[in-house]
């Protein structure tokens, strides 16, 4: 073989080698030769990572921290997901210290430049009314449809404004679009609603998560088993004996528990009073997976309309 060829050889397999590993580069990264990398939004938690996906539509890549079934209060992210954080065009969030565990993570993320909007502080919240976070932010604001039409207003608008390279014409008519089916969805509720009667409008649920859809309907939140905002504190016995004691004088006809925790606490209520209620699971935090009755806020919503309604109904 001459001198040439064994050039010639040598020079192919360099190439050779580079194309590989250039290949594998790109197969890592996710890129093609000559594609820009998509815009990206984090969103916490899955009941805004749905709503923000109706929003965005193909404008950009949406990735939600929240798994199905999980609780926001204490549910964590892998490294993975912290850097995705990180890396984001934007983060959307609840804020309000709902999600406890993800927080810092959020605030790493700011301080390295990235931007980022707490939907719950920008929605007008109410406080909690009673319990051990009285007088604190209630951070439960989706289940007031109206709010959610209105944090619906500010992730599109936050989303023109701070993710470089989406459409801004598709962001608004996705907007439009959602806030038909929002405008729908109140519109609903208050029928069913409207079939309970004043008197009757009374809820106990697992803990205070509950208290926008009472202001926003017309309901009285007579106590929770967890007198707290958050599922990781735990009842005393006076709690449950006080809690008692209202749901007979108020003559409660069901106490409503989050489908995805444990009901144990609201069997031993039905079994301590001295009134017959029903123990009715409704979905309060998380959406589920698809085919399990709250892929969707709006699923979510309707479900829980149709729960309380039929949970309340007179005779």
């Amino acid at each position: 073989m001459t001198p040439g060829v064994t050039t010639r050889h040598a020079t192919a397999v360099v190439f050779s080698f580079a194309a590989l590993t250039c290949a594998l580069l790109l197969a890592l990264t996710g890129c093609a030769p000559g594609e820009d990398k998509r815009p990206s939004v984090v969103v916490t938690t899955n009941i805004l990572g749905d709503i923000t996906r109706n929003l965005v539509g193909d404008q950009a890549e949406v990735s939600v921290l929240m798994e199905a079934n999980a609780d926001p209060h204490s549910f964590g992210v892998s490294a993975q997901q912290a850097a995705k954080l990180e890396q984001a065009d934007l983060v959307v969030y609840n804020g309000l210290g709902l999600e406890e565990n993800v927080l810092r993570h959020v605030d790493a993320a700011r301080e390295a430049g990235v931007n980022t909007l707490a939907v719950g502080d920008a929605v007008d919240p109410l406080p909690h009314t009673s319990g051990e976070t009285a007088g604190r932010p209630d951070p439960h604001f989706w289940t007031d449809p109206d709010r959610v039409a209105e944090a619906s207003r500010l992730i599109a608008e936050q989303i023109v404004k701070d993710v470089a390279g989406v459409d801004e014409a598709s962001i608004k008519e996705n907007a439009d679009r959602y806030l038909t089916q929002l405008d729908q969805l109140t519109a609903s509720m208050e029928r069913a609603f409207a079939r309970i009667p004043a008197g009757k409008r009374n809820l106990v649920t697992n803990h205070h998560v509950f208290g926008y859809l009472a202001q926003r309907f017309g309901f009285r939140v007579i106590g929770a088993v967890i007198p707290s905002g958050t599922t990781l504190a735990s009842p005393s016995a006076s709690d449950l004996e006080s809690l008692v004691t209202a749901i007979e004088q108020a003559g409660v006809r069901a106490i409503f528990a989050d489908s995805s925790q444990p009901d144990r606490l609201a069997q031993v209520l039905k079994r301590e009073s001295n009134v017959e209620v029903k123990v009715v699971p409704l979905f309060s935090e998380s959406l589920t997976e698809k085919g399990q009755g709250a892929a969707s806020y709006l699923e979510m919503m309707r479900a829980n309309t149709k729960a309380i309604s039929e949970g309340l109904a007179v005779g």
